[in-house]
């Protein structure tokens, strides 16, 4: 058993994120989760359209659709990560927000670091509304669509993100601990990035593709999605170590759990918004 421990809590260590490299381009393990990842919500959703008939929605709609939702993934995440995480920096440095390079001392390349969930989730329902209004379809329906199949995305990019050897976790004496090359001190820390990758991704995306069959609203699996997401980041953000610049935000808290604290509000707010629309609906038919 303490082979295996050792194995275990070297693991990061030995794993290297380059698939392959050729002069100066690198294929790396990250890129092709985030491409597993979008590929699966795709070809599921495809699959759902032709299976469930309740889905007015043409397979042309659907190519369009994703590369939007892609679109405003990318920009909004980037876009919240500034806004939420580092925005005094990028209000003396807006040059790097979208430039892979650094400015402060001469010109120097960096890639572009930083990207935010939250941002990203607000970028894609932005890209999705502006599309569906443009398509004249319904966002209620798109949301009970794309939702139950987005969170097993996330176990590729959680997935991607261990191998990268960031987002790790607090420190711990406890055997599951690993140690991870990039952070500041060589100590053993939970691997935050597998728990975010069974329970934002497997489980979430078990319990919400059963959610799916129940009787609800219309539009009714945002509520569900905003709840249940907010939730499980809320708990494993306590095994997750903030970021080094920002710490903790208020008290214990981290600026994830405060964002994913919103999440669950607005996820109750819209559920019950929704279900008092139905029963409205319900006691007056004419309307």
């Amino acid at each position: 058993m303490d082979e295996f421990w050792t194995w275990w809590q070297h693991l990061p260590e030995n794993i290297s994120p380059v698939i392959f490299q050729i002069g100066s381009f690198k294929l790396q393990y990250y890129g092709l989760m985030y491409i597993i990842a979008f590929a699966i919500t795709f070809f599921l959703v495809l699959s759902r359209i032709k299976r469930e008939e309740r889905f007015d929605v043409s397979t042309e709609q659907i190519k369009d659709l994703t590369t939007c939702m892609i679109l405003g993934l990318i920009v909004g995440a980037r876009l919240g990560y500034v806004l939420f995480y580092n925005l005094s920096y990028y209000l003396n440095h807006p040059l790097e927000i979208f430039l892979p390079f650094e400015f402060a001392d001469g010109i120097k390349f960096t890639g572009i670091s930083g990207m935010s969930y939250h941002g990203g989730l607000l970028g894609v329902m932005l890209g999705t509304w502006l599309y569906v209004r443009k398509a004249q379809l319904n966002f209620r329906e798109i949301a009970d669509l794309y939702i139950p199949v987005i969170p097993l995305g996330y176990t590729f990019g959680r997935l991607g993100n261990f191998i990268n050897g960031e987002l790790y976790g607090r420190v711990t004496t406890a055997p599951i601990g690993m140690y991870f090359p990039l952070a500041p001190t060589r100590v053993l820390r939970h691997p935050s990035q597998l728990y975010e990758a069974f329970f934002e991704g497997l489980f979430l995306f078990a319990v919400l593709w059963n959610i799916r069959k129940i009787e609800a609203p219309r539009g009714a699996m945002l509520g569900f999605y905003l709840i249940g997401y907010g939730v499980v980041r809320f708990i494993i953000e306590f095994f997750r170590e903030p970021d080094a610049h920002l710490g903790f935000v208020w008290m214990s808290f981290s600026m994830g759990q405060l964002l994913c604290f919103l999440m669950i509000v607005s996820g109750i707010v819209l559920h019950l918004d929704f279900w008092h629309q139905e029963q409205t609906r319900f006691h007056h038919p004419e309307d």
